[in-house]
């Protein structure tokens, strides 16, 4: 009787955190690898990168550190107390080391876009339409997150933590002088029913909900949208947005004294509290159908510029969708809270509910006009402005994108060898880096731990010894097509093994980095093993790489981890793989355009060796 008297909103809210417990219990922790084995391993990896002498010299620091009663051994107990009494030991501290204590701008350097394939209008009514679709869309998935209707995810088996869905609405980051810390908003009580919408930079309130709790219609958005777009014409107001893309401690000083102002102060937190925002760009200027998913992906990244729509973003917030008047879309998305494969279900249940018609009727209820945020920008804030637009035009102008599909075959052309479709393409990845840079480099792939509580991610290394015999093998003409093969399948099983290793919680990364955490925290100075070079070196991603496991043709982006290193995003489908590569025009050394062209050699040179075996 008593949840009959609640909104539907907040009962629905209730039953979450019942069911989401629940499901919390079935997932087990998060282990703590062995000491021994993870620098056995830590040396596995460092032996294609080190010449001998080099590898010797570590090898008697790693040595040091992990002898009987030595310092990783009182390292490695700590942990384990840790996690005996933690949700889990390693993930607070990896987001607030590799994203929140991280100074440089989210925009390119750590918010992955998403851009989705096009949809079939071109003007802002098409536009208006498909945006009311995807706002009830999310809301729609939003009611099974909070209900807890939403189904349990399993890999291999084993149920997936649903920690994460939660937190992907009414979250934000909010910069700080040192470090940035999250805010979740979505309270099971009163939680926000707003999103945000910006067109023109101008950002604007709309209640989503109507007062008996209940999601408004797709015709009720659609009506409320177009209130925004008459509310909205003029494009000479100061794109405030940009100032979220600028370096984190320059965005954190500016931030305070953006809130000095009770106006501003109120703006922003209507926008932080917000359950996402909603980006309806302006037209872009019309390229070649070659370079249109580039171009694409670069205006979901990061808006294009300050003449485009950079200023239609708010970097910090986790969930941005960008509906351009063009028929481009997507989904820019802030990395300290959101994963990849949490995404991937939000957006897969986004583009099911698309394909349904609104057969929902709107209520006879007059709904209250979209409320227009305002600033108050004085001379310090016109000054932030202004280095903000700089800087990221400079950003924009340094990064180089090239997105490519790869048609001669898919993830199927793997199967059929019998061989891991993700191991082959990472192996095809490295191959073509040195054919480009006539060596290999430390590589980064993303595995997930979400088979653990509170699990997010750890790397997946390469290269391995069996990859780099492979590629210096696989040009030579003095070695047998029968000989490469064997190679090829070698490279491709140890890599598989170091998939397995760290999707089951077995990676050494993370383990390396809380033991160099738990020092710290202890007030100990870093150990040698991690001041040594070869740390240095084996933790300098020229390679950063990532697998988006979508049912649809999307292309993730985003920067490189260093200056003169790649990133390398692909999406395989069945019979096609969708590429997109990124480098800084600032190295001489690293070019996007080269790699992509080479990546597609390479692939077509892995098809052909085995072609007569087929």
């Amino acid at each position: 009787m008593i949840l009959e008297r609640i909104s539907p909103r907040i009962c629905s809210l209730l039953m979450h955190r019942v069911v989401l417990r629940q499901a919390h219990s079935s997932v087990p922790p998060q282990p703590v690898p062995p000491l021994g084995q993870t620098l056995q391993r830590y040396l596995r990896a460092l032996e294609p990168l080190l010449p001998a002498d080099e590898f010797e010299h570590t090898h008697g620091i790693v040595q040091k550190f992990g002898c009987s009663g030595g310092l990783g051994e009182k390292l490695q107990r700590e942990l384990i107390k840790r996690a005996k009494h933690s949700h889990n030991w390693i993930s607070d501290w990896w987001v607030q080391w590799a994203y929140l204590e991280c100074r440089q701008p989210l925009a390119v350097h750590s918010n992955p876009a998403i851009s989705l394939p096009k949809r079939d209008f071109t003007d802002w009514r098409g536009q208006l339409v498909f945006a009311s679709k995807l706002i009830a869309g999310v809301l729609d998935f939003k009611a099974e997150v909070d209900s807890g209707k939403l189904v349990v995810e399993y890999m291999r088996g084993q149920p997936l933590c649903m920690e994460l869905f939660p937190q992907l609405f009414s979250s934000c980051r909010i910069p700080g002088p040192k470090h940035d810390h999250v805010v979740h908003f979505g309270r099971p009580r009163r939680g926000p029913a707003h999103i945000t919408v910006v067109r023109n930079y101008q950002f604007f309130q709309l209640d989503v909900y109507n007062s008996d709790g209940t999601p408004l219609t797709e015709s009720q958005i659609h009506a409320q949208l177009l209130r925004i777009r008459s509310q909205s014409w003029k494009t000479d107001k100061e794109p405030m947005g940009i100032l979220t893309s600028e370096h984190r401690h320059t965005w954190g000083q500016a931030y305070t004294r953006l809130l000095r102002d009770k106006i501003n102060k109120e703006s922003v937190r209507l926008i932080e509290k917000s359950i996402f925002t909603l980006c309806l760009d302006s037209p872009v200027m019309r390229i070649s159908d070659e370079k249109y998913s580039s171009r694409m992906a670069a205006q979901i990244l990061h808006g294009g510029g300050t003449y485009s729509n950079s200023g239609n973003r708010w970097f910090d917030k986790t969930l941005q969708f960008v509906v351009g008047e063009d028929g481009s879309w997507g989904l820019l998305y802030e990395h300290a809270t959101a994963e990849g494969p949490p995404i991937a279900t939000l957006l897969d249940h986004v583009l099911k509910y698309c394909k349904k018609p609104d057969r929902v009727r709107a209520p006879l209820i007059p709904l209250p006009m979209p409320k227009k945020l305002y600033f108050y920008i004085n001379s310090e804030i016109k000054w932030d402005l202004e280095m903000a637009k700089q800087n990221l035009d400079i950003l924009i102008n340094d990064l180089d994108i090239k997105c490519f599909n790869f048609q001669r075959f898919g993830k199927e052309f793997a199967k059929q060898l019998k061989l891991s479709p993700n191991s082959f393409i990472q192996l095809a990845i490295q191959l073509a880096y040195y054919r480009v840079h006539n060596e290999v480099c430390a590589a980064c792939d993303i595995a997930s731990l979400r088979m653990f509580r509170g699990g997010r991610t750890d790397y997946i290394r390469s290269p391995t010894n069996q990859m780099l015999s492979f590629i210096q093998a696989f040009d030579d003409e003095a070695v047998s097509r029968e000989a490469k093969v064997q190679l090829l399948r070698e490279a491709v099983d140890a890599y598989s093994i170091l998939t397995e290793q760290s999707l089951m919680g077995q990676g050494i990364d993370r383990h390396l980095l809380g033991l160099k955490l738990q020092a710290i925290e202890e007030g100990l100075s870093v150990p040698r093993i991690f001041m040594d070079t070869a740390y240095g070196l084996a933790t300098h991603w020229k390679l950063r790489t990532g697998q988006v496991p979508t049912i649809t043709d999307s292309v993730m982006c985003f920067g490189p981890l260093v200056p003169d290193g790649y990133a390398v995003c692909y999406n395989p489908q069945q019979d096609h793989v969708h590429f997109s590569i990124t480098a800084f025009n600032c190295c001489e050394e690293t070019n996007a355009e080269k790699l992509a062209l080479t990546l597609e050699r390479s692939l077509w040179d892995l098809q052909e060796l085995f072609q007569p075996s087929i």
